[in-house]
């Protein structure tokens, strides 16, 4: 039999990913299991230019900054469904999908459900897909939700 203790859902709070945690939340309450929610935030020193003009100091300050809202916004979800249940809310500072798959490893997850959105193009061909990656080197087995097509429904 297939035990689901722990389901992690990475989200970057758009709306690609809501179907996500819409089936992450039925696994989890499905298998009793521990959700684990996790935004990785982007590193300061990559999204500002003169990042070297603001220094250690301030690159630390800018990150924790960033940290600080995600998990402001991480408390807000699932909504509703908590009610009782377990779920462990993370976050992260780096690369997306190198620092979901080491949260993946250090937690022991049993399932990643990740939503997916299309980036076509040059930023395809540049980034890649974060989705495509975490399929690649996940350590469990991964379940990619697009946000069109079929709506996850309770009966």
């Amino acid at each position: 039999m297939i035990r689901l203790e722990k389901v992690l859902v990475p989200t970057d709070f758009s709306e690609f990913s809501r179907p996500a945690l819409t089936y992450a939340c039925a696994i989890a309450a499905r298998f009793d299991s521990e959700l684990h929610l996790l935004h990785v935030c982007p590193d300061p020193a990559m999204l500002i230019p003169e990042a070297g003009g603001l220094g250690g100091a301030g690159l630390i300050e800018q990150a924790s900054a960033i940290e600080a809202a995600a998990m402001e916004e991480l408390n807000k979800l699932p909504g509703d469904w908590e009610n009782g249940r377990n779920i462990i809310r993370a976050t992260r500072v780096g690369a997306t999908f190198y620092e979901i798959i080491q949260y993946a490893k250090e937690q022991d997850v049993d399932l990643i459900v990740l939503g997916t959105h299309g980036r076509s193009g040059l930023t395809h061909l540049l980034m890649g897909s974060v989705a495509e990656n975490v399929v690649r080197k996940s350590p469990c087995p991964v379940l990619t939700v697009k946000p069109e097509g079929h709506q996850f429904v309770m009966p």
